[in-house]
């Protein structure tokens, strides 16, 4: 037992012993929970076996590691086993807390907890159902009539993964229902609590949208209405959404109120910094455990009893012990982006600590830019200027208004109404500054490996800097190579030695994404969209799918817009993407520009678009493309008859669209052509009222692709038309089971498939 005594105080006093702990543990939890791919866990390996060899070596402190290492990974291991719910019966048993569930118009949705812990809800509930949430009580949920099933992941590069992003929480599965029981929860401490944080809800909703956006921000962490997103892509844009997230900014005002508060009243500071570990505790569960918050209580704590102790620690190590802390409680802390960029940001301020305020700003900036590359796919590069210019008016103009508000709003709402006209005038003009995109760069989405390559050499510049004895032909020749490796990084985005055909995921509906080797052209066959049956504003799917996708290919302008026909799943998101990105020209059949319907979608957004109509025996010769259009034979009013079909070819292969185009038109095309296609797009998703097995066994295709949605109430593809393609012995992928499907071809005419969802066993 000799050798486990570890002298703690020595160990607190290492110089850099907790950091260097902090990263071995970091690169732990990366490899449990992120590591996908034999490439990640070789790289993650490699750097688990140097930290480690790097602690032990140095500061000889095995005992010390082993207890941390045995609490780590018991944690760890308790929240990897599959604790997961079987089968949904009368006695699957989830608990509601009002504060988790969002209740709209008879729809449930939110997170519960069962017995195997948290779960995903959504579903219908009836009026006195929703009127039990409005109380704010707990509620115990039976008798689920739906389905049990995991969450969704992303189907499409680019796209917000939501099951990755609840698996951060540890909620890996959902319940859809149609109806079940709900039971009030006799109140606990745990239920006071969310009731506490339902009520600040409800009070905020009360409030002016700005006022209540801004208090829901920075004291519940959330922002749950929808009406705000304009503000949240403003602040995005000109890169200071951290402004919005509770941390270390927000820590350091209760902190510093509390504590002038108790000089003023002569309180002692131990009293008071038990007083501030009270504010701070309920703003970490007012805040629900929002990462950031946590990270700058924790830091803020050891940091005060280390000075009570005497005990000397470096900001890195404070840091390091804070990271040490936070993964024993929380080990999936990581698979969160808003953890990861929390602590880079603070293990940035950490190195760049020596610098003047200008310095640290860029500096900050350039440490997080990876991060956003990987995330966001697109960086702001006057950033820093935007800081200054926001964060005062953040700190002097939001931050007061926003707490006189909450202790006026009840006793003066007219002041409210002043105090909201005020942030009305000044994010009017945020949101001005905002929609002139000065300085935003849409970069792309950088790779695991680039982004890990980018802040390891940022993160040497940055601490070279700080040696005032290293000769500036060093510094110089790391900052060299940090701007080599940004530029390498954006002409490899920006001129692809390959192009592609790829079949976005839209769901219901038609996108296809087709690109050319540099110098790239982009061009788009329909946009996809939904029908809105419920009459209510809601976010186009194109915000949510295709635009991502264009960032992360760090594409910001399309060539052309090929629209088949009006119908809202092949053409509802055309005036969105035309309001957001840049179009050249958009081709249409001739007539559909005369379609009533049609023209509300583009009237007012095609003022710098060449709209081009287009009939059958037409051409459309673009740089390294070369469009051929053959149907329809006459204008059209834009129906799935009129469907406008195309063909081109590159890399010696040829593909064939058509659109909707039914049986009747496929055989005109028959009549008209002698058509060979490699690859062709299954008309009408797979309805079977398309393809003709005549038409196919002319085409001979390849390949077959179905566009259509998962469990589609059409019920596409028709077995009848799958029943014909396996007649013909033709195989089929689709986007139901694939997500999305690309492929690649390069210079030399080498091709290549790739579907973005594959099955587990693959």
């Amino acid at each position: 037992m000799q050798g486990l005594k570890i002298n703690w105080k020595y160990s607190f006093n290492q110089l850099g012993f907790w950091f260097l702990t902090a990263l071995l543990f970091v690169a732990a939890s990366f490899y449990f929970f992120e590591v996908k791919t034999t490439k990640q866990e070789i790289i993650v390996l490699m750097m688990l076996g140097y930290l480690l060899l790097l602690i032990l070596f140095k500061y000889q402190n095995f005992s010390l590691l082993l207890i941390i290492a045995a609490i780590f990974l018991t944690k760890t291991w308790l929240v990897k086993q599959p604790h997961q719910l079987t089968v949904l019966s009368d006695q699957t048993l989830v608990k509601i807390f009002p504060d988790e569930v969002k209740v709209t118009d008879g729809w449930l949705s939110g997170t519960g907890h069962s017995e195997v812990g948290k779960i995903l809800l959504s579903g219908n509930i009836d009026s006195s159902q929703e009127e039990l949430f409005k109380t704010g009580k707990t509620v115990i949920a039976s008798h689920f009539a739906g389905e049990l099933g995991p969450i969704d992941p992303a189907t499409n590069l680019g796209e917000f993964d939501y099951q990755a992003y609840y698996a951060a929480e540890g909620i890996t599965q959902k319940i859809k229902f149609k109806s079940c029981r709900l039971l009030p929860q006799s109140i606990t401490w745990q239920d006071q609590i969310h009731q506490i944080r339902f009520k600040f809800q409800q009070f905020f909703r009360k409030m002016p949208r700005l006022l209540g956006f801004f208090a829901s921000e920075l004291i519940l962490a959330e922002n749950s209405s929808p009406d705000n997103k304009e503000v949240i892509d403003n602040y995005r844009d000109l890169g200071v959404i951290h402004l919005l997230s509770i941390s270390g900014l927000h820590v350091g005002i209760y902190t510093l109120v509390v504590s002038s508060l108790c000089f003023y009243l002569k309180i002692t500071e131990d009293k008071a910094f038990i007083l501030c570990l009270i504010v701070l505790t309920m703003g970490i569960l007012l805040s629900d455990g929002q990462a950031g918050f946590v990270r700058a209580s924790l830091t803020y704590v050891l940091g005060k009893i280390s000075k009570f102790k005497k005990i000397k620690m470096a900001g890195i190590d404070i840091l390091g012990l804070t990271c040490l802390l936070h993964l024993c409680l929380y080990p999936r802390l990581f698979m969160g982006i808003g953890a990861i960029l929390s602590y880079v940001l603070a293990l940035g301020l950490q190195l760049t600590s020596k610098f003047s305020k200008f310095g640290q700003a860029v500096s900050l900036n350039l440490f997080l830019t990876p991060l956003l590359l990987l995330f966001f796919f697109q960086v702001n590069l006057l950033t820093v200027i935007f800081n200054l210019l926001v964060v005062p008016y953040f700190n002097w103009v939001v931050l007061p208004i926003t707490f006189i508000n909450l202790v006026c709003f009840s006793l003066l709402p007219k002041l409210s109404e002043y105090l909201e006209n005020i942030l009305l005038f000044f994010e009017k003009l945020i949101g001005q500054l905002s929609h002139t995109k000065l300085g935003l760069v849409t970069f792309g989405k950088i790779t695991w490996w680039q982004c890990l390559l980018l802040l390891i050499v940022t993160s040497c510049f940055l601490m070279y800097l700080n040696e005032k004895e290293l000769l500036k032909k060093i510094k110089y020749s790391w900052l060299g190579a940090v701007v080599t490796l940004y530029i390498s990084f954006f002409v490899m985005i920006h001129c692809p030695l390959k192009g592609q055909v790829s079949f976005i995921d839209v769901g219901q509906g038609d996108s296809i994404l087709i690109t050319t080797p540099f110098p790239r052209r982009v061009y788009l066959i329909d946009t996809g969209g939904k029908l809105n049956f419920s009459g209510k504003k809601q976010t186009p799917q194109v915000n949510r799918i295709t635009i991502p996708l264009l960032k992360a290919l760090g594409i910001n302008k399309i060539d052309g817009i090929f629209v088949s026909h009006q119908d809202a799943d092949h053409v509802g998101d055309v005036r969105p993407l035309l309001e957001q990105v840049q179009v050249d020209k958009l081709f249409m059949a001739q007539g559909l520009i005369k379609n009533p319907s049609f023209k509300k979608r583009v009237d007012g957004v095609v003022k710098h678009t060449q709209l081009v109509e287009l009939i059958a025996g037409m051409q459309v010769k673009e740089p390294k493309i070369n469009f051929q259009v053959v149907y329809p034979f006459k204008p059209g009013e834009g129906k799935n008859e009129d469907s406008l079909s195309l063909t081109f070819e590159v890399a010696h292969k040829r593909w064939l669209f058509t659109g909707d185009l039914g049986q009747e038109g496929e055989k005109q095309i028959m009549q008209r052509y002698q058509l060979h296609a490699d690859y062709f797009k299954l008309g009408h998703h797979g309805s079977k009222t398309s393809s003709n097995p005549e038409f196919l066994q002319a085409l001979k295709p390849q390949l077959v692709f179905i566009s259509a949605g998962r469990n589609n109430r059409f019920g596409h593809p028709h077995q009848e038309t799958l029943n014909t393609l396996r007649q013909q012995n033709i195989p089929w992928v689709s986007t139901q089971d694939c997500g999305m499907i690309s492929w690649y071809y390069d210079q030399f005419n080498h091709t290549s498939f790739n579907r973005f969802v594959r099955k587990e066993n693959e």
